[in-house]
């Protein structure tokens, strides 16, 4: 038995298949989802979506938004996500060490704010893409 997953961004249709199980990032921990699972609609935080087809898993950045779980049909609406086999690991790290820079440099509390989203969206796409090596 398996489960029809659909990850959507206000951009793209990220993910559209059949798969046998995933792990959500919710805000209030992890849920693993496997075929038959009780209906929910849950917030989602912004971390990683792990998502098993056979014996091969894959892993997504998800930065935020809430997901649909009803009748082995699963539809996750992200504010943004990214497959982490697209994500450089280079430019994840750079990316990484300017938010830490730019939250130090912060003065403004929406500054601080802003660079605290940046820090946290740069950690996922590194978690995201260490997750796959």
């Amino acid at each position: 038995m398996t489960l029809n997953l659909r990850v959507l961004t206000p951009k793209r249709i990220l993910w559209d298949s059949e798969v046998k199980e995933i792990i959500l990032s919710t805000d209030s921990g992890e849920i693993g989802v496997l075929p038959n699972h009780i209906p929910i609609v849950t917030g989602l935080d912004i971390g990683i979506l792990k998502i098993r087809l056979n014996d091969q898993w894959f892993t997504m950045a998800l930065m935020g938004g809430f997901a649909r779980i009803v009748n082995n049909e699963i539809t996750v609406f992200a504010h943004d996500a990214e497959k982490a086999s697209d994500i450089d690991p280079q430019e994840a790290q750079q990316t990484l060490q300017i938010a830490k820079d730019n939250l130090r440099k912060a003065e403004a509390e929406g500054q601080t704010i802003e660079a605290d989203l940046a820090l946290k969206q740069a950690e996922l796409r590194v978690r995201a893409v260490n997750a796959i090596s």
